[in-house]
């Protein structure tokens, strides 16, 4: 346990404001020993994502902390206050300190990344199903249907364990003997405390439990949702990156697919040696929490753009959040193109074909410094849309600000 690092602690009185939304300087965060503080975001219409009051032994800041980016929240103090300030360089040495913080911290990101993924599955792709191994049937036959047989099986044999009293076994029993798979296609192979899975091996599905989180070492992994009858694609991730978090630290089902895209090999650590594990490498739970951080932090700017009712102004947003999520400097004259192009942003931003032309052309007019090229995206001045998003939020600070006036006029 290192012994030289020493926490510093700051003090706010009554009123005063911690942490202001989209500050850019976020190198620490906040662990409250006394007083309590209100917690807020301009999203705060999300249902369950209200100002929150928290008091000794909570935390904030952690978000854009860890994940470097900016401040994604308000923080008032509503009574004098005291904390303790964490470094994001001292984020190991704390976990080896106080280990407890850090799985506080870790269940905390997972109930809320749950909680935005649900959000924004409804907002983006209409449609809302809780997790429950029962439809692990389903997953089945939409995969028996596409020809996806080592899949189909999967799901199949995973229906009828997690599923014996399932009003499909039967049906589940004859498709798997209709496929019968080799059972040692199911499992990936062993190489020490690692896992290999071949191209299209299903590493978990969704809606089926699960005890244990991923790393990956090599290769790369799909991560997809049912959605309408359909798979939709959520994420391509890679070496370093960390998958099945939420199953892990909330004890619920998973909420999406994981299938090898390629041959993967990926180290798995379990709910029995995971607390032990962040104790003794407080790297890997370092790791682990700047990687749900920066997931945490995107889906919010999802969300928050949403949320914005102008069309062009939410291409200046998407496109302002993609060049931080690519670091790019915001000095004048700084050039950035963007790995993706029309049609790509459109979907992001869930338009049809024909409110897209309409829109994105409306923005090429207003934003003289993007255009496109070779089929992506390319910005020829970046501070040009800094510029244009310090506008579109001031005026939304003013459209609030009416709102809230006129609401305590007509009272």
């Amino acid at each position: 346990m290192p012994e030289d690092v020493v926490f510093s602690a700051a003090n706010f009185k009554k009123g005063g404001y911690i942490i202001i939304e989209d500050q850019t300087e976020s190198d620490e965060f906040y662990i409250i020993r006394q007083g309590k503080v209100a917690e807020s975001r301009s999203a705060s219409m999300l249902e369950g994502d209200k100002e929150t009051i928290l008091g000794v032994g909570d935390f904030f800041g952690v978000i854009s902390c860890m994940s470097r980016r900016p401040r994604i929240e308000t923080v008032q103090a509503i009574e004098d206050t005291s904390t303790i300030v964490v470094k994001r360089e001292q984020f190991g040495a704390l976990i080896q300190k106080n280990a407890p913080i850090a799985m506080k911290i870790l269940r905390y990101f997972g109930k809320q990344l749950r909680y935005y993924d649900s959000v924004l599955t409804k907002l983006t792709l209409r449609s809302s199903l809780e997790e429950d191994p029962n439809h692990l049937f389903d997953l089945g036959e939409y995969f028996f249907a596409n020809q996806l047989f080592n899949q189909a099986a999967y799901a199949y044999a995973h229906y009828i364990k997690f599923c014996p009293e399932g009003g499909y076994i039967p049906q589940a029993k004859q498709k798997l003997a209709k496929i019968n798979p080799n059972p040692e296609s199911l499992l990936p192979k062993k190489e020490g405390f690692y896992s290999i899975y071949n191209d299209g091996q299903v590493i978990f599905l969704e809606h089926e439990p699960g005890n244990e989180l991923y790393i990956i070492q090599e290769g790369k992994v799909k991560i997809t949702k049912f959605v309408n009858n359909s798979e939709v694609l959520l994420a391509v991730l890679k070496k370093g990156d960390i998958f099945g978090e939420m199953s892990l630290l909330d004890n619920k089902p998973r909420s999406a697919s994981a299938i090898a895209f390629g041959p993967v090999k990926v180290m798995a650590i379990n709910k029995t040696n995971f607390e032990p594990t962040v104790q003794a490498h407080p790297e890997i739970a370092t790791r682990i929490i700047e990687l749900l951080s920066e997931r945490i932090w995107l889906i919010y700017r999802q969300l928050a753009n949403l949320l914005i009712k102008d069309p062009v102004n939410r291409i200046y947003d998407a496109l302002y959040t993609q060049l931080h999520k690519a670091r790019v400097n915001f000095a004048p004259n700084v050039q950035y193109q963007f790995d993706f192009g029309s049609e790509e942003l459109m979907k992001f931003l869930g338009f049809n074909k024909q409110e897209w032309a309409m829109h994105f052309k409306k923005f090429l007019d207003l934003e003289k410094t993007v255009s496109i090229n070779e089929g992506k995206i390319l910005c020829r001045d970046v501070s040009s849309i800094e510029k244009n998003i310090q506008i579109i939020k001031r005026n939304m600070e003013l459209e609030q600000k009416k709102k809230t006036m006129s609401n305590t006029t007509t009272f």
